[in-house]
């Protein structure tokens, strides 16, 4: 099968940069392979279900900008396929005064990212969350909650409808690159040879780019976000999402409170280190995953740099009361009985060789392929902006 391009990866990024392709030329010959039976299985649909509005973002970052424009073509293209989706909007919820002062450089990020906000104090905050403790918020009307993975599938039908030949159940096994193109070959016999090769693998984006024999300085870490979903008689404890004021010298967010478009209401995640990259059960584990972590050098630096958040996590992770803990310091109301149905995301986590931890875009390059090896959160959100910027880069219209 000959094509100008082939995309590897069949989540959210994979799905918007074949449909941007196509969009732009409706004679482009597109092929997308994704390993599993079907699309977006696995950050896509295994994320919060929200459509953030960038609040937390460096001003004039690369990250602030797509997520303000993913966030609007996230909603436009739910419109235009009947997808159902709420702007609820999210509480950044301070419960101290040490969150208050951070608060302060949160509504400066806001302003300058231009995202609507408003400033609630501790009565206003019970007033429109009754169930929710803290001594002051930020509102962001424009947060928004959806199904990733319907997006997913309405983009998957979308692009067959434009004849982008789709391929699931196609595990990529080798990559050949030479001066004409790219030759791709997988564990079902397919052999495809395109002009060009993106790759958007996620999970397992070092080991797709170093099959294709390029130089990769960095290591995929699965980090496990653990939640629980509260029982139906709870389904209505908050109208918003209840999200942290984040701590500066921690890597993660934390947790916190988010209604799904289903009804449910979740809280969570935490992030402990994951023994299986694609390992959702609880005590999941995989030698081959395990076996290339530990054989890093940047997992090493890293764990140093982070031990002491890392045990903390590992702790909330094993004691259900340490997690309820960290639940009640929103929702005082809960009690162990309403952390049920447990379940959990994974993030693909880019450590590089010296431990840093990677929050940027990670591209690895040769004259025929680009491989996406970091789309930082949130990646869903902004998947469709991503998703122009990957085509610019590789059509050499950036």
């Amino acid at each position: 099968m000959d094509y100008q391009y082939c995309i590897i990866g069949g989540g959210i990024v994979g799905l918007a940069t074949a449909l941007t392709l196509v969009s732009r030329d409706r004679n482009a010959k597109v092929v997308l392979l994704e390993k599993e039976d079907s699309f977006g299985r696995h950050q896509t649909g295994h994320n919060s279900g929200v459509i953030h509005a960038g609040v937390y973002y460096q001003p004039g970052s690369l990250k602030a900008r797509l997520c303000r424009e993913g966030a609007e073509a996230t909603k436009q293209f739910c419109r235009e396929n009947n997808i159902p989706f709420e702007t609820c909007g999210k509480l950044l919820v301070a419960t101290n005064e040490l969150e208050m002062e951070r608060m302060q450089a949160l509504k400066e990020r806001a302003r300058q990212n231009e995202i609507v906000f408003e400033e609630i104090s501790a009565a206003r905050l019970k007033e429109i969350e009754p169930m929710v403790t803290g001594v002051g918020a930020l509102l962001v009307p424009a947060t928004g909650i959806v199904d990733y993975r319907q997006i997913c599938l309405a983009m998957a039908k979308r692009l067959e409808e434009m004849g982008v030949r789709l391929e699931v159940r196609t595990r990529v096994t080798a990559i050949e690159e030479n001066d004409k193109g790219v030759t791709v070959r997988a564990d079902n016999g397919l052999v495809v040879r395109a002009e060009r090769l993106i790759a958007c693998a996620g999970l397992q984006s070092d080991r797709i780019a170093r099959l294709a024999g390029l130089e990769v300085k960095h290591e995929i870490v699965p980090f496990r976000g653990e939640y629980y979903t509260l029982p139906p008689d709870k389904a209505a404890i908050v109208r918003h999402l209840i999200y942290p004021i984040p701590d500066p010298e921690l890597p993660f967010l934390g947790i916190h409170l988010t209604r799904m478009i289903d009804g449910r209401v979740t809280v969570g995640p935490n992030a402990v280190l994951g023994f299986s990259r694609e390992g959702y059960e609880k005590g999941s584990f995989r030698l081959g995953d395990v076996a290339s972590m530990i054989g890093s050098a940047g997992f090493w630096k890293m764990a140093r740099k982070n031990l002491r958040s890392g045990i903390d996590e590992f702790r909330n992770s094993l004691f259900r009361k340490r997690y309820l803990e960290q639940c009640r310091k929103y929702c005082p109301s809960l009690t162990l009985s309403d952390l049920t149905a447990p379940g959990a995301g994974i993030r693909a986590q880019a450590v590089l060789n010296d431990g840093t931890l990677v929050h940027d875009f990670l591209f690895v390059e040769s004259p025929r392929m680009l491989h996406v090896c970091n789309a930082p959160s949130p990646a869903a959100t902004s998947a469709l902006p991503i998703a122009g910027m990957i085509v610019d880069r590789v059509t050499g219209t950036a």
